[in-house]
């Protein structure tokens, strides 16, 4: 789930919930970014709202007159602003809300209060309970104080909030979460003492801060203090894992795990990818709940800003192309499959195409739109040739007619 996180950052250029929804539906139907081709060990909370969100997709298509074989490419940001992709309930407090938070602080790194809030948002859609986004929050600033090198001291300071509390907003910390930043986890007898790893987002963040803590800066025994806590292992060295990696960095990780990493390659230039999209987000460009931000948080799609793209600007990542007029502005559907060892830049926009899996079918009736961008040579009206003034009022006169 973090792969698919991290591949919607990245073939987005943003952060939108729904598209991040759709990648975990890929997984969850059809093993996207999975280590093994299919998704295994599937926890509850999630299940239930990958469900609902299809149920959503399906309603929704109906509702806006969408061919459900485009749902998954939804672009348009009036309908993305129109989705509920709050699709879990209060209550609903696992830790795999915490397990894939990594790429968002990751990404949005270098806008602290943007990484908090978003990294809170990306556990909302899946565990909708308060708790669950306030883990998320406050675990997304350790490691977004991380990368801006904090020491070990600073990240672990029982007043981290209350010295940070403009990177959290107007939204305070619940109880759990602040007793636990507040140094609950500081237990020298570990799961004697009462510390435990289990599914519950509060006793997972609890577990993997106290691994980190007792770590003696040893990555490696870190891990192994997690894991050896019992219960949900992997979870929990997982959320252990990501802060201690954006702490200690790569070159402290032990090579003979790294080493054994399937698709090893392929997450270190994921990484990378992730830092140079990160750098060049801006503020503006943002999709998040249907109706708890202003309208000035979604860009707006005209033909203008369609006409001023530059091919080059949109590859490798992704192809625009016009497929349904206001409905479909823009879909990506590069990928294919990816190959570690290539140096070629991975294409991330649609799910792999699995054996025998066809593809979606073409719209068949094109607008006046998609023709002005589609057709290769526009000739002028009667046949006749055209110098470039003559040409541009031509193009001019099209745009005002699409725009009518």
């Amino acid at each position: 789930m973090a792969l698919c996180l991290a591949c919607s950052l990245i073939a987005r250029r943003n952060f939108v919930a729904y598209d991040q929804l759709v990648r975990y539906k890929w997984w969850y139907q059809y093993g996207y970014m999975s280590s093994n081709g299919e998704c295994f060990t599937i926890g509850v909370a999630t299940r239930e709202s990958l469900d609902e969100f299809i149920d959503r997709q399906k309603i929704f298509a109906k509702q806006h007159k969408l061919p459900i074989d485009y749902i998954d490419y939804l672009s348009d940001p009036f309908l993305l602003a129109k989705f509920n992709v709050e699709c879990s309930k209060p209550g609903v407090a696992g830790n795999g809300s915490l397990m894939r938070l990594a790429p968002v602080p990751l990404f949005f790194h270098q806008h602290i209060k943007e990484a908090v809030e978003f990294s809170g948002y990306s556990g909302k859609i899946t565990h909708g309970d308060q708790k669950a986004y306030d883990a998320c929050r406050y675990f997304g600033a350790l490691i977004v104080a991380a990368l801006h090198n904090f020491t070990k001291d600073e990240l672990l300071d029982v007043n981290f909030l209350d010295k940070h509390r403009s990177w959290f907003g107007e939204t305070p910390i619940c109880d759990e979460i602040r007793k636990i930043a507040q140094g609950s986890y500081r237990k020298s007898g570990g799961y004697d003492d009462g510390i435990r790893g289990k599914g519950y987002v509060v006793d997972a963040l609890e577990a993997a801060l106290w691994a980190f803590w007792s770590d003696d800066n040893d990555f490696e025994k870190g891990v192994l203090a997690a894991v050896n806590l019992g219960d949900d292992t992997d979870t929990t060295a997982a959320i252990y894992g990501q802060l201690a990696g954006a702490y200690y960095g790569y070159e402290k990780l032990p090579e003979k795990w790294i080493y054994k990493v399937y698709g090893r390659k392929f997450m270190i230039k994921l990484s990378k990818w992730i830092g140079y999209e990160g750098k060049k987000w801006k503020k503006t460009d943002v999709f998040l709940s249907h109706e708890e931000y202003p309208s000035e948080f979604h860009r707006s799609v005209s033909i203008d800003n369609i006409l001023a793209l530059d091919p080059d600007e949109v590859q490798p990542i992704s192809q625009s192309r016009i497929t349904r007029d206001s409905r479909i502005l823009r879909r990506h559907s590069t990928y294919d499959k990816c190959s570690s060892e290539s140096n070629t830049p991975c294409k991330l926009g649609s799910p792999m195409q699995r054996p025998n899996q066809p593809s979606p079918p073409k719209p068949e009736n094109k607008s006046a739109l998609y023709k002005l961008f589609k057709s290769k040579k526009k000739q002028p009206p009667n046949g006749t040739s055209t110098p470039k003034l003559e040409r541009k009022n031509y193009l001019d006169k099209r745009r005002r007619s699409v725009n009518n």
